[in-house]
């Protein structure tokens, strides 16, 4: 079982970024940290995968292969994304025809745009993150640890980065990502731990908003139209996005729910459903209120 016993970080004498950090993660479990910007999550993660040390206090039980995927891989080398991934897999002690293969499977799963002989630096931010989940993954993980992972990302790889959750946490690995939106975490995690200004604690029922209301919004690409580009769905507030045929399905909060709409359809997207609901996330139990554009 991974471990933060009494954690704290900062750099040199400036201020405290973690204090008096205690979390347990176990084999086979999805754990969410939540927490808006500068709380200190990415430097939690860094510290969960070895990449700096903490202040004070300790973190015991990390296994052997780690799989990391940072806020921001922004790659600048002129390298393909599968020479990039097959020079990783040899990093990591795989032979290299095991590591090409590996890279060719992982970026076909994940629809690398431009193909795998698409350059590094020419990468969009989604893309880039793609490469960055397929170099965690190449050797399989028993940490997978995932900072603000469903940002910059299209929809097909929104499901393909879920079931990619589930598999590793079936077999026996344990996943750790973060997320300043609480449907996600509470979509994904089994546990969410909630970290403000530097002090970490796990959510319970009672600090959680009971009710959410929230709008799912079903987009379809225009009969005979130019296809449109995908938007960056992370920044309009969009909660997992997943096709489902033809359909793109997005969730986002009730009060996010226009501003996303009136882009969308900037973009040459059609509206076809808007389904508006309050979930109980303790009963479980959902009242909608649908209707079609």
């Amino acid at each position: 079982m991974l471990r933060l016993e009494s954690v704290s970080k900062r750099y040199g004498r400036g201020r405290w970024i973690l204090k008096d950090v205690h979390a347990e993660i176990s084999p086979g479990e999805v754990v969410a940290f939540a927490g808006g910007n500068g709380s200190g999550k990415s430097t939690l993660l860094r510290m969960l995968v070895g990449i700096t040390g903490p202040t004070g206090g300790r973190i015991t039980g990390r296994p052997r292969e780690v799989g990391y995927v940072p806020d921001r891989f922004s790659p600048n080398g002129r390298l393909s994304a599968v020479a990039y991934l097959t020079h990783m897999g040899r990093i990591r002690g795989m032979p290299t025809r095991t590591a090409s293969a590996r890279a060719h499977q992982l970026l076909d799963r994940l629809s690398l745009a431009g193909g795998k002989e698409a350059r590094l630096h020419t990468l969009s931010k989604g893309n880039a993150q793609k490469v960055e989940l397929a170099q965690a993954l190449l050797v399989e993980p028993r940490l997978l640890v995932l900072d603000e992972p469903w940002s910059g990302l299209d929809a097909s790889a929104h499901g393909v980065l879920a079931e990619i959750i589930a598999e590793v946490a079936r077999s026996g690995g344990s996943v750790v990502f973060t997320d300043h939106r609480e449907s996600v975490t509470t979509a994904h995690a089994a546990r969410t731990y909630a970290v403000r200004t530097g002090r970490v604690a796990l959510a319970t029922a009672d600090t959680v908003v009971a009710h959410r209301d929230e709008t799912e919004i079903v987009l379809v690409r225009p009969d005979g139209g130019q296809v449109p580009h995908e938007p960056d769905w992370g920044a309009l507030g969009a909660l997992p996005v997943t096709r489902r045929g033809a359909e793109i399905v997005v969730r986002v909060s009730r009060e996010r729910g226009d501003a996303l709409l009136l882009s969308v359809l900037r973009s040459g997207w059609s509206v076809a459903g808007v389904t508006r609901g309050v979930r109980d996330r303790r009963a479980g139990e959902a009242v909608q209120e649908r209707g079609t554009r």
